[in-house]
Formats: C-alpha cells, sequence, structure tokens
C-alpha cells in the first residue's frame, strides 16, 4: 500500500541491532525536535494530521514507526519488546539526530512508552503530551496478575499473556475486519459481551459506531498488519510483568511539564491520581473517543500547538 503523498517518504534507520522506519516534517528545523508515538494497533500514520501543522509551527517532527510495526524490524524474541527496549530506541533516535532531548507525544501504548521515557530515560526528555492513556503508578503486584484480578481472565491484556498465539491467530485471519471494526468513533453504549473484546471485534460481522477514516487511510494499517502480522506488536502486552520488574527501583514521579489530553468518550477513565505522579501536568478533554488525534485532528493540533506555545513562553 502506497501511504498518500501528504505523509513523508520514510527513512530506514539503524540503531544497533534493529532498524526503525521513520517518518519526518520540518527537517530544515534543527534543534527543535518532537517524537510522535502511536498506539496499538496502528501505524506512524495515526499523526498524518498533525506533522505539517507541527512542521510549519518550527518543529523537526520525527514519527517513528516503533519496533514490530509497520517497516520497522520485528525481533523474535518476547523480551525485545519490554519497556527497556522500546524506550532504548527512541533514546538511539536522539543520538542519531544529534539531539538531547526532545518533546515527545504519545497515544495508547505510545502514551505508556513516553511515561517510561521520562523514568527511564529522564535527560532525553523535554516536554510531554500524551493522549488517551494517563500515567499508571506500578501495581502492588505484577501487572497481568493485578489486571486479572480485577478485569478477570477475558480482559485482553491477561489474555495475550495467558493464551499466547490465540488472539494473534484471529487478528491475522481477520485483518481487514478487526481494524474496521475497531477504529470507530460514536459509539453506543452496549453491555459487554462474554468473551475476549478485541477476538469480539475482530470476527463481528458488523461494526458499531462511525469510522474514524477513510477507507484509503483504514488500508495503510491494514497493508502494514498484513505484512508483518500482530504477534510483535502484541508482545509488547507479553512484557507487561517484566515491565513491572524493570521499573522496581526507579523513581516513579515524573517531573517533566506535561499536558495529558483525554478524550470524554473514551472507554479509558481519566486518573484521579494523575497529579500525585505528575506535578507539573495540565489536563485538557475534548469530545471524542479514544483515537483522539484522528478523530478531532484539528483540535488537537491546536492543542498541542497552544500549549507547545505558551511552555515556550514560561
Amino acid at each position: 500500500m502506497t501511504i498518500t503523498s501528504h505523509f513523508a517518504t520514510p527513512t530506514k534507520i539503524t540503531l544497533g541491532d534493529i532498524q526503525l522506519e521513520v517518518f519526518e516534517a520540518g527537517r530544515e528545523n534543527r534543534g527543535n525536535p518532537i517524537v510522535l508515538c502511536h498506539g496499538w494497533p496502528e501505524h506512524a500514520y495515526s499523526w498524518r494530521y498533525q506533522m505539517p501543522a507541527l512542521a510549519a509551527a518550527g518543529y523537526h517532527v520525527i514519527v517513528p514507526n516503533q519496533r514490530g510495526f509497520g517497516n520497522s524490524s520485528f525481533p523474535a524474541a518476547v523480551e525485545d519488546y519490554d519497556i527497556a527496549h522500546l524506550t532504548g530506541d527512541l533514546a538511539a533516535l536522539l543520538d542519531h539526530f544529534g539531539y538531547r532531548d526532545a518533546i515527545f507525544v504519545g497515544q495508547d501504548w505510545g502514551a505508556n512508552v513516553v511515561w517510561s521515557m521520562a523514568l527511564l530515560h529522564p535527560d532525553h526528555v523535554n516536554r510531554i503530551i500524551n493522549l488517551a492513556l494517563p500515567y499508571q503508578p506500578r501495581t502492588p503486584i505484577p501487572w497481568i496478575a493485578f489486571m486479572e484480578s480485577v478485569f478477570g481472565p477475558d480482559n485482553y491484556f491477561v489474555h495475550f499473556n495467558r493464551q499466547p498465539g490465540v488472539a494473534d491467530a484471529v487478528f491475522d485471519a481477520n485483518t481487514d475486519r478487526f481494524l474496521r471494526n475497531l477504529f470507530r468513533k460514536n459509539l453506543p453504549p452496549v453491555p459487554p459481551e462474554p468473551g475476549m473484546m478485541m477476538i469480539n471485534l475482530a470476527t463481528a460481522a458488523a461494526p458499531a459506531g462511525d469510522p474514524v477514516m477513510s477507507d484509503a487511510d483504514l488500508a495503510v494499517f491494514i497493508s502494514a498488519f498484513k505484512k508483518v502480522g500482530f504477534t510483535p506488536s502484541i508482545n509488547w502486552y507479553r512484557n507487561m510483568d517484566r515491565n513491572w520488574h524493570i521499573l522496581a527501583d526507579v523513581d516513579p514521579v515524573v517531573r517533566h511539564p506535561a499536558l495529558m489530553i483525554y478524550g470524554t468518550r473514551d472507554m479509558i477513565p481519566p486518573s484521579e491520581n494523575l497529579a500525585d505522579f505528575v506535578p507539573n501536568v495540565e489536563v485538557l478533554s475534548l469530545d471524542c473517543g479514544h483515537w483522539i488525534q484522528q478523530e478531532k485532528p484539528n483540535e488537537t493540533t491546536r492543542a498541542i500547538l497552544d500549549w507547545l506555545a505558551v511552555r515556550q513562553a514560561a
């Protein structure tokens, strides 16, 4: 699938033993980097609306397909997708461009990587903007056992770990349907169905709500996952307990200036104690669901630019 012409042509960048597919805009804006980190099951293309506006505002926009996504490397070992590797890739990416630090923006899983970037590589982080997923404090017991105790065995985080390969095969066999049914907005309230939610989406005959993106845009995501399959990206989830151990002795407080953007219709609720762990955070909500920067592209871009402008002036 050829990505539409308004999206930049990527570069393959070698970082140690892997390569990342990296899209850029505003290369002429050296010295003002902003790194945009996608979620799951997504692609750098998720940031297509924000890239030109950020470049026009004077930023060097760097948008990687993180390991396991797009045309980036997808190592075979599950442990190669832990948070040390994911944040290490971003630190190495800054080194490649000759930057000491950058503004980091993340959505969904990308937000989790950005929060962890602030913990594991704080000197590489200037400011943070995260969408959908607030900071997740470390739980008293490892993540998967904790989530199973709260949400049960059909929670997809738990299912991915307890039944490895099962969901992967369903998604691979139903890539078009799964992504078409997942990327929806204006969803009606419906009671949860028995079974794993993501598998239900992958096998549902008809989607609910309205499409988040056009068929042409969705085809970019479908093509990418048909090429690589879902296992590499699902391996991010299979490192939740490993990440819990990696962060055991790390200061849990994010002290960088941060903006947290919620979608008021998102299934992920706002954090009740965000400021306890991110004391320099500001919070904004947009009237949308989970796929914030694609559902409300203009509003998201304006929120990012306005907040950065105030922070630069401070």
